[in-house]
């Protein structure tokens, strides 16, 4: 049976569903950002996917891509399935802006987490689901 793992749970929130993944805003106003999550249980690794699980997840995180990019502005769009600290799948998709905290470096391990606010969160959902309804 697939469980969330905890600290993507904390550290996230709903946004999206799909048969296979789901999609969820981080909790950072520093960045858009987002996960796709496989909810298949016990996957740590995309070799670990099969070919069409992977396929789908991979055109999930590429149109996420394309959302973020238009919709935030973004100079460039960071998409990794690190693993290092949650081993559960999940790969990130986060809009990154030449002015933003981290520029160029990776995002992790720069700074702490900034709380979104109720109407930030709101408005990123919107921007997202909006332009994810328009590309079905």
């Amino acid at each position: 049976m697939f469980v969330l793992n905890s600290t993507l749970e904390k550290d996230s929130s709903p946004l999206m569903e799909t048969d296979l993944c789901l999609i969820r805003l981080i909790n950072d106003a520093r960045y858009p950002w987002v996960l796709v999550v496989p909810k298949i249980p016990d996957v740590s690794e995309l070799h670990d996917l099969t070919d069409e699980d992977y396929a789908e997840v991979m055109a999930l995180a590429r149109k996420l891509g394309k959302v973020l990019k238009v919709g935030f502005d973004a100079d460039k769009i960071n998409t990794a399935a690190i693993g290092n600290m949650v081993p559960q799948l999940h790969v990130h998709i986060v809009a990154r802006h030449r002015d933003d905290a981290a520029w160029p470096a990776p995002v992790w391990g720069v700074g702490d987490m900034e709380p979104l606010s109720g109407h930030e969160c709101s408005l990123r959902s919107k921007i997202i689901k909006d332009a994810m309804s328009a590309l079905a």
